[in-house]
């Protein structure tokens, strides 16, 4: 997928700080610019499409950016729908007293010609109404298409304001007021310029963070963003700048809009960016680009801390073979100071026993004496008398 603006710098910058080109190739893919398509919304719209029976429904969803969904729906018309939307406009210049521009309207109902109809008047407190005819919308796997491009209202209605702006880059006719800066809004707190000027268009983001960090890493993105789309292999693509002070081109705005702390990025829209489908692309791509500058800051922000905790669960590795091994030789010295001691200790006991056995020798000075041994010793251990052969017999 191809698009027009800063999609083209992804793989290039991206993949540079971080070294990951197919994981990040395979989430920028995934995330495609952001999803037109409302998640909530589409849920809610096909469940109410494939229910067996009629369904009473009074349902509001609340999106991020002040977007608010109406889905109603009644049992005793089970083959319509309404939905209404309200959402903040790019630019109240683009609200005419009758309300959305025939431009707008066109493009609302190029969604689906068939299932989609326009009420007038819309519903109390919302920009736009929709009847849906369940009827026209076609079975299998269409109708999912046909869903998915209903919840995409919001961003159709955002888009095509912009576009009539960018479909006037062919003009000839110059006056002042178009050099005036035309201030839009996608999302609250993150204005951007578009300035309209003979063969092309200039479109200004203020970029704002919140985390010192954030800037230094989106500094670092612009500066090469800037330097990829200088070269040859992406002339095709808007050439972009990066300033940290305002262009000339805002001279006369609001303080508040012009107070920054990441600078100002400038995309120069020419005819051959918005010719037939590029238009789209380049219009999805300008509202998203704050939204895409996060997502970048917030991958590589996430890849250096991943980075930082495996380098210090290395050194602590290190560190822990290091004590381990110390701790083991000191062991090794433990146990052969506890050997040695033993053995002295042994030895000692030894000399003791011995010496204690030799004084017990000493002091016996007398024979043992056991009971009987005496009446024993005089009956059987007797010394015969022997008579002498010169002797003489004593005849009685």
């Amino acid at each position: 997928m191809q698009y027009s603006i800063s999609v083209h710098f992804y793989t290039s910058s991206t993949t540079h700080i971080c070294g990951e080109r197919e994981r990040l190739n395979q989430a920028f893919l995934r995330m495609a610019c952001f999803e037109r398509a409302s998640p909530a919304l589409k849920d809610v719209l096909l469940k109410l499409y494939r229910a067996e029976k009629p369904m009473e429904m009074d349902h509001h969803l609340h999106e991020f950016g002040a977007v608010k969904y109406r889905i109603q729906s009644s049992a005793s018309d089970p083959h319509h729908a309404y939905l209404s939307i309200s959402t903040p406009l790019l630019s109240q210049d683009t609200l005419q007293s009758l309300g959305l521009s025939h431009y707008t309207r066109e493009m609302v109902k190029g969604i689906s010609s068939d299932a989609v109809e326009i009420v007038e008047p819309a519903k109390e407190g919302y920009l736009l109404t929709l009847r849906l005819n369940f009827d026209k919308i076609p079975s299998g796997k269409d109708s999912v298409k046909v869903i998915t491009e209903i919840s995409a209202v919001q961003a159709v209605l955002l888009s095509s304001q912009l576009k009539e702006m960018l479909q006037n880059v062919n003009s000839q006719v110059t006056f002042q007021g178009m050099y005036k800066p035309i201030k839009l809004v996608y999302h609250p707190r993150e204005p951007f310029f578009v300035v309209r000027q003979p063969k092309k268009i200039i479109a200004v983001f203020p970029m704002r963070f919140k985390e010192n960090s954030d800037v230094i890493i989106a500094t670092a993105f612009f500066q090469e963003l800037m330097d990829v789309g200088s070269s040859k292999e992406w002339a095709k693509a808007p050439p972009c700048t990066w300033s940290p002070i305002p262009p000339p081109e805002l001279r006369g705005e609001l303080i508040e809009d012009l107070s920054t702390n990441g600078g100002f990025v400038t995309f120069d829209i020419l005819p051959r960016h918005v010719e037939g489908k590029r238009l789209d692309k380049t219009v999805w791509s300008l509202l998203n680009f704050y939204a895409y500058v996060k997502y970048h800051v917030k991958c590589t922000r996430g890849f250096i801390q991943r980075r930082i905790r495996k380098r210090l669960e290395s050194l602590v590795e290190v560190l822990q073979k290091a004590s381990s091994e110390e701790e083991q030789q000191q062991i090794k010295k433990d146990k052969g100071y506890k050997y040695m001691g033993k053995m002295v200790s042994k030895s000692k006991n030894f000399k003791r026993r011995c010496g204690n056995l030799s004084r017990k020798i000493k002091r016996i000075r007398l024979r043992i004496k056991i009971r009987g041994c005496g009446r024993f010793h005089r009956r059987w251990l007797r010394l015969p008398n022997f008579c002498s052969s010169k002797g003489y017999t004593k005849l009685e």
